[in-house]
């Protein structure tokens, strides 16, 4: 099938390793609607079937924020020599806890988040939030009903709310999990996840602040998750959930 050249660039922007599953997706979706070649409108309003949030509008706001901060005359300011990949300020962001962009191991990961709640509709304990959550996070009662989640297993995927068929369960809070300080290379170290779910208005406001401590102490190159001690983790912590 035939791919325009605004479809090629968008799939290439796509994770190596998934990136041969979403061509096969889009094409079979493009050739189910009797399309012969595969544009940008073709990736559909949905993008990733199990997203939680749409996370376009934001990916715009924050790229405009990395363009302002110019890190890359700011690194060649601190940096002696050529600069190299590892130097680049890494910002991902998954619409799904799937987190095929490995936000867990950038400078700053972003994660689609859907809080499931309960209504007053009964649960006529039909099974499909188990068989939909992965995580085993909703708990039943002895004949079978949902009762309550178990925020310590969830993800906050929406998964749950998606399969209920009676409006059972609804979406809560809805917005962004963030993640600091994750790194592969020499000392490889997982990003910590700061608490709360966050609209996409703070999580602007948190890459801003970000940045800001990033370019106030790195001195030749570091790595933001050099930077960051657990104080300093704690201290945005306090930051965003006072």
């Amino acid at each position: 099938m035939k791919w325009t050249d605004q479809a090629e660039a968008a799939v290439k922007k796509v994770p190596f390793f998934v990136r041969k599953k979403v061509r096969v997706r889009v094409e079979k979706e493009a050739d189910d609607a009797g399309k012969t070649t595969v544009t940008l409108a073709c990736f559909g309003s949905s993008g990733c079937p199990h997203r939680a949030m749409a996370s376009e509008a934001l990916v715009e706001k924050i790229e405009r924020i990395m363009a302002d901060a110019d890190l890359l005359k700011f690194l060649k300011s601190r940096v002696k020599g050529d600069l190299k990949f590892h130097h680049e300020f890494r910002i991902s962001i998954a619409d799904c806890p799937n987190a095929c962009s490995q936000p867990q191991i950038k400078d700053v990961g972003i994660l689609g988040a859907a809080t499931p709640v309960f209504t007053d509709i009964p649960c006529t304990a039909c099974g499909a939030c188990t068989d939909a959550c992965k995580e085993d996070a909703v708990v039943l009662s002895e004949t079978g009903e949902a009762t309550t989640i178990d925020f310590e297993r969830c993800v906050h995927c929406g998964s749950c709310i998606a399969a209920c068929p009676t409006g059972s369960l609804e979406t809560g809070k809805k917005g962004y999990r963030v993640l600091i300080g994750g790194k592969l290379g020499r000392h490889p170290r997982l990003a910590r996840e700061l608490p709360g779910i966050h609209d996409a208005e703070t999580v602007v406001l948190m890459i801003g602040d970000f940045l800001a401590f990033y370019q106030s102490r790195s001195t030749h190159g570091q790595r933001f998750a050099q930077l960051l001690t657990d104080w300093d983790s704690d201290a945005f912590s306090k930051t965003w959930t006072d």
